[in-house]
């Protein structure tokens, strides 16, 4: 009877650890959440917004585009890097979004997207839903897999 029991509470625990585990698993799917830590709610921000929200960037660099019109300025943060364009962000570099962070393995990242990725040689391609713009996940991987680099752009640019 006391082992009875003993096991009776056991399937409990374990039960309600498998539905909450569960629960919070589907919750990580790709759609953005309607809160603020929505990083691609940051994409048009202007340097005005961008500096009032984030203080004074740890640095500032250009980076250069194939052609003149695709060079940025890029304001780097602790755990984001915005690319400027004619005064907006038009693009952020992130250590983790959506459930996917760096490190993790493509395949993950996969799974938790699920359909309508796009796959190319070294990254994958994510749309989004957008906000007046149409915005894009891009997940670089490298050689083993990895995920290297995350972006979260306008598209349309």
């Amino acid at each position: 009877m006391q082992y009875t029991r003993y096991m009776m509470g056991s399937s409990f625990f374990l039960i309600s650890v498998l539905y909450v585990s569960t629960a919070a698993w589907s919750q990580q799917g790709a759609t953005p959440p309607n809160s603020g830590t929505d990083v691609s709610s940051l994409i048009g921000l202007t340097l005005d917004g961008l500096f009032s929200r984030f203080g004074f960037p740890q640095s500032v660099h250009a980076v250069r585009g194939v052609e003149t019109w695709q060079d940025d300025v890029v304001f780097v943060y602790e755990d984001q890097d915005f690319y400027v364009y004619k005064n907006r962000v038009w693009q952020i570099e992130v250590k983790a979004a959506y459930g996917i962070k760096l490190g993790d393995p493509v395949g993950m990242a996969s799974q938790i997207l699920g359909s309508g990725i796009t796959y190319f040689t070294d990254y994958l391609l994510y749309p989004l839903p957008g906000r007046g713009w149409p915005l894009m996940l891009r997940i670089n991987f490298d050689r083993l897999q990895s995920v290297s680099a995350i972006f979260i752009y306008r598209s349309d640019f």
